[in-house]
């Protein structure tokens, strides 16, 4: 007989943990031989190669919240839920190839130190660091959220254990559930208003036995052991085995999903499980492009995503340490877009996962966040074989992977562009331990934030909108050569008060929250859509059916009796999209009877309402798109015009980075140093490669790696689109 010990877990779950904490704790001690000085720790030395470049690359983007997003998302809009994690990464791959090279080409230790060389400017540098540790605080707190959903609801309370306050909050939860699963059009007066009413509520369904503050404060301290005692180097040679375990966590529920919906729906085999899925969930939920009754994707909105996240990815600190430490070009740009590709891959097998338990849980979870949790606890529990564990072993692998590097590039980034400029001739191994102090800092912070917030979906849109306030800067000034100091910094204060000092700071005016106006939001609009049935469309009709009956026998119904049909058959129905906030990211609180504005104000969008747009008559994906649009056009617009009515860059300095970034990365260091020995004696010894030789723009010749590189990565983008449409179709 197994024995159940703390949180649900067997003695062998707890082992698998246990094991997996010891080994990668033995190869960061292994790893620690390995730092002499800055670069070895900071970025490994600059000496590994595709093997771990590639899940070095894999690792640093993939993390607990991309599973946990993915799922929320399908799980609240169907199957376009996936593009929460394709959107914007998947169209980066082709891009990648070409950027890629550029963080080893620069030769530097931070992407700040990119911002000092390009701009001249110490300060500049100094912005830059800032705004990236804070970019990653959030990187972070959203991490240790979804991995603490996650783990609390493999540790969920069963209902008759909840206390009297959760209960009433659990009552009205399903009371939600059961209206929005009711066609619109047939509630009663009363039951449409109790429905918008409960949808602002928004009330709490699950809970749990852990406390999720004090889980992420545990982690948060495992992660920054672990991290700090060999720097980067044990960060990506633990990255090789984390990349297993999150390939395992992407797939291990798929096989017991299946299993498990075949025992109940009487279905066989793969396909079985993929046509049950297709006859219980409705049409709309299984389009891939998204359809009017789902608030979030709208093909603008995917549209719009994709370039934000293509100018904002670029300018992220880490992609200096993922590509910045391989040992030559190639072996860059290989490793980081065959990583970016793993993720890809792993996104579409999240977004299975999270159809799969759609079918099996239906509405049965209010809190999407938990699906995850609770089906590792449903699926996997019952065996007792240690999967639970090997499960929490996933998750967390999954979130250190990411957030040790994370972790270590912010550290970087205060030590070489904050710190270091007070103290500037200090030893190595005073630099070394700084970068651990601060590190510490970085966790503690990330730690305390994560335990403020815990809209993930919110915090992950918000950090790719952040880097926006530095993205002009850094592709201008790759790209060209009159962007100048002048313009980086207008370009970079506009967009840092717009993203940060309005829409946190305007919040702590008294009165604001509470302001009417700002109180706005978008209406609630019945959509009409036509569909074909499917068993949940019927069960649903059938039950509507009957509590009009009853209604009608007590003389108390409403309208016409409703239709019946059955599977196959084509009906109309309408759902309710439901009021947003225009204004507030995370809603209002309408607790008390008082509407008070919760999270940060979108300023973008109070300047197009003020300019006479009307959005509340829009829909939600489209205010949302506005968003980025003001982050796409508007940096890059400020820059260009600064800088045309200002003084250029010293054009010595100009001729010599310009020189550099076409200087290739090939064989050793020692051949590196005289190649760039050659390039600072001649930097334009490499201008024959230049599109305009003669033009302030910096487009380089391709040649033939890189028109390989391209197409091949265009086609690995068409493949894992074709995965998907190919696995949503399957059964059906």
């Amino acid at each position: 007989m197994t024995t159940i010990t703390f949180w649900g877990l067997t003695i062998l779950d707890i082992a698998i943990i246990i094991i997996y904490f010891v080994g990668i704790v033995y190869i960061a001690i292994r790893a620690a031989r390995l730092v002499n000085n800055r670069e070895d720790y900071f970025m490994a030395g600059r000496r590994f190669g595709k093997l771990i470049q590639t899940f070095a690359a894999f690792g640093q983007a993939t993390s607990v919240e991309n599973v946990t997003t993915t799922t929320t998302m399908v799980n609240s809009n169907g199957a376009s839920g996936i593009w929460a994690m394709l959107a914007g990464g998947l169209v980066n791959l082709p891009v990648f190839w070409m950027t890629s090279i550029w963080y080893r080409r620069l030769r530097l230790l931070t992407l700040g130190d990119f911002f000092e060389e390009r701009y001249n400017s110490k300060r500049m540098a100094a912005f830059y660091a800032m705004c990236q540790t804070i970019f990653f605080v959030l990187i972070a707190a959203i991490g240790l959220v979804a991995m603490s959903k996650t783990i609390a609801a493999i540790a969920a309370k069963p209902e008759s254990e909840l206390n009297m306050i959760e209960r009433v909050e659990y009552t009205k939860a399903v009371e939600r559930e059961k209206l929005e699963a009711a066609d619109f059009a047939l509630l009663a007066a009363d039951q449409k208003s109790r429905l918008v009413e409960l949808q602002m509520l928004n009330p709490k369904k699950e809970y749990s036995y852990v406390d999720e503050n004090w889980l992420i404060i545990v982690v948060a301290a495992v992660t920054l052991f672990y991290a700090s005692i060999g720097g980067l180097a044990a960060a990506f040679m633990v990255d090789l085995v984390q990349g297993i375990f999150i390939i395992l966590l992407s797939i291990l529920l798929i096989p017991f999903a299946m299993m498990k919906i075949n025992l109940h729906h009487g279905s066989e085999g793969m396909l079985g499980a993929f046509s049950t899925m297709h006859k219980v969930l409705p049409a709309s939920f299984m389009e891939i492009w998204g359809s009017p009754s789902l608030v979030e994707f709208s093909w603008f909105w995917i549209v719009g995503f994709s370039v934000m996240v293509v100018l904002a990815t670029a300018v992220q600190a880490n992609q200096m340490t993922a590509c910045g430490s391989a040992k030559d070009d190639y072996t860059a740009r290989y490793g980081f877009v065959s990583g970016m590709l793993l993720k890809r891959y792993s996104s579409v097998m999240w977004g299975v996962v999270a159809l799969l338990t759609v079918v099996l849980y239906g509405g049965t979870i209010s809190d999407p966040d938990y699906v995850w949790g609770h089906a590792t606890r449903d699926l996997l529990g019952p065996l007792n074989i240690g999967l639970v564990g090997l499960m929490i072993a996933c998750l967390i692998a999954a979130l250190m992977a990411a957030k040790s590097a994370f972790m270590l590039t912010a550290a970087a980034l205060i030590t070489n562009n904050l710190y270091r400029p007070f103290r500037p001739n200090c030893s190595e191994n005073h630099y070394i331990w700084a970068g651990r102090v601060f590190s510490a800092l970085y966790m503690l912070v990330s730690a305390y934030f994560a335990t403020q917030s815990k809209d993930l979906f919110g915090l992950f849109k918000m950090t790719m909108m952040f880097n926006a306030i530095l993205a002009a800067a850094f592709w201008l000034g790759m790209l060209w050569r009159r962007s100048n100091q002048a313009g980086a910094w207008a370009s970079m204060i506009v967009m840092f008060v717009a993203t940060v000092v309005l829409p946190f700071g305007l919040p702590m005016i008294s009165g604001m929250r509470t302001s009417e106006y700002l109180s706005k939001t978008t209406n609630a609009v019945p959509v009409s859509r036509t569909y074909i049935a499917r068993q949940m469309d019927v069960q649903e009709r059938d039950r509507v059916i009957a509590t009009w009956n009853r209604l009608n026998a007590a003389g108390k119904s409403e309208g016409v009796r409703p239709l019946e049909f059955k599977t196959g058959d084509q009906f109309e129905k309408k759902v309710l999209l439901p009021k947003k906030s225009i204004f507030w990211s995370d809603g209002l609180d309408l607790t008390n009877g008082n509407t008070t504005g919760k999270g940060y104000l979108k300023v973008e969008l109070i300047a197009f309402d003020r300019l006479g747009w009307d959005l509340s008559k829009n829909s939600y994906s489209l205010n949302e798109t506005l968003t980025f649009l003001f982050r796409i056009i508007i940096p890059f617009l400020v820059l260009m015009l600064v800088a045309f009515f200002t003084q250029p860059e010293d054009k010595k300095i100009l001729d010599q980075f310009y020189g550099k970034m076409l200087t290739p990365v090939v064989g050793t260091h020692e051949d590196d140093e005289r190649e760039m020995a050659l390039t600072q004696a001649n930097p334009t010894r490499y201008n024959h490669l230049k599109i305009f030789p003669d033009s302030n723009w910096e487009f380089r010749r391709w040649n033939r790696e890189d028109w390989v590189g391209v197409v091949v990565s265009c086609m690995a983008v068409v493949s894992v689109i074709a995965l998907l449409v190919f696995i949503i179709g399957l059964g059906s």
